[in-house]
């Protein structure tokens, strides 16, 4: 039946068939049972990256509308922070980190495209007038925005596209090659210690993996529920800054013994619903001169890559509740060369019988990331167990 935003469907039209205001469209074939037949097509577990590097096909031969993407610094405390010497700014501390940020146009390489990248001039209302509308009706200048002047579109005169801060060794693109995608373990933190600041040592970890009968092993992805996501989500885009510098669990990053715990377990990835995993600052420690020993253990010294801002929370709970742990984890980043860091897209397949929901969202100014999960029905049983400075720290 016809709905508000049209009296009348383009021919061959499937508009308001999954419903008035559905958007995914086609995308809602994609079942669990879709999940699981492809599950079963793996054998020898190969994982290949169909990402072709975002440099490429290099200029504007292609599309003279698109250009490369563009690699800029980012500034802390009126400095460029890239190989940002902290001891400048606090002393004696041996970190130098550097953060970058990127300019590029969405369709210059690999991409998908929505159902807003396409519209037409249609008489919708029935009415014998052609307006510009999108699919399920939805118009242009109302619930599709966008600038008709190019003084509008905010898009500076004379930009230019050279990059700054390439990164030509270490960057993001060796670990985007390699395809993240495994089998991933959950630590509720949250359930452990709530929503309370916690510093989480090594033994608190220990105590968890005891009471929920935890197994971490070489190279499974190790997820840490906080519920700080899930604390920025409920504050909608207005956030409490003295609240979250106060809420949940984060590492202490100046645990001597859960360092040598992350090197000894060989995990491939750690990830985190919070900002920086660790505290920051980490606590006065022994052995390390860092604002930031966790990160200067597992990206200086393990090349161990560091996961932020996930928003874990649906899955944990789903997972807690049915006394799961693990999942497969599928998390692709960004092939851009020389980049530092990468926006991704986390997806969690796991068993279960309880229905496929996705996750919200998280967006903050630092970094965006969206994750979803879908579960699969299992037919059989499963086992889920299965140098010296002057304080004479070792820098």
């Amino acid at each position: 039946m016809p709905i508000s935003r049209w009296k009348k469907r383009p021919d061959g039209s499937n508009r308001g068939d999954f419903g008035p205001d559905d958007q995914p469209d086609y995308i809602n074939y994609l079942l669990p049972q879709k999940v699981k037949e492809g599950i079963a097509e793996v054998k020898k577990g190969s994982s290949f990256s169909q990402n072709p590097p975002f440099g490429y096909p290099e200029g504007e031969k292609l599309d003279p509308d698109c250009q490369p993407p563009v690699l800029r610094p980012l500034l802390r405390q009126n400095r460029v922070n890239y190989h940002c010497e902290m001891d400048k700014l606090v002393p004696v501390k041996s970190d130098i980190p550097s953060d970058n940020m990127v300019i590029f146009f969405l369709q210059y390489t690999s991409h998908g495209e929505g159902l807003a990248h396409t519209g037409s001039l249609f008489n919708t209302q029935d009415e014998g007038i052609r307006r510009p509308f999108y699919y399920s009706g939805f118009a242009a200048g109302k619930n599709i925005i966008g600038p008709e002047q190019i003084k509008d579109s905010g898009i500076p005169t004379g930009f230019d596209n050279a990059s700054t801060s390439p990164a030509y060794a270490s960057g993001i693109e060796k670990m985007s090659r390699k395809a993240v995608q495994g089998r991933a373990v959950m630590l509720d933190l949250r359930a452990h210690f709530g929503d309370a600041r916690k510093l989480v040592s090594y033994s608190d970890i220990m105590e968890i993996l005891d009471k929920d009968v935890i197994e971490v092993t070489k190279g499974d992805i190790l997820c840490l529920h906080t519920g700080f996501a899930d604390l920025v989500l409920k504050m909608k885009r207005n956030p409490d800054k003295d609240k979250l510098e106060n809420s949940s669990s984060v590492l202490d990053g100046s645990d001597e013994k859960l360092l040598e715990w992350l090197s000894e377990t060989k995990i491939a990835a750690l990830a985190a619903d919070n900002y920086a995993v660790e505290a920051f600052p980490a606590r006065e420690g022994e052995h390390s001169c860092a604002l930031l020993p966790l990160h200067e253990h597992c990206l200086f010294k393990i090349g161990l890559l560091i996961g932020k801002l996930w928003n874990l929370a649906p899955l944990a709970y789903r997972l807690r509740n049915h006394k799961k742990h693990r999942f497969l984890l599928t998390a692709p980043l960004l092939d851009l060369p020389c980049a530092i860091a990468s926006l991704l897209t986390p997806v969690a397949t796991v068993r279960g019988e309880f229905s496929v929901t996705g996750f919200d969202l998280f967006l903050t100014q630092a970094m965006s990331s969206s994750s979803s999960y879908s579960i699969i029905k299992d037919p059989g049983k499963t086992n889920d167990n299965e140098t010296t400075c002057s304080h004479n720290r070792r820098c």
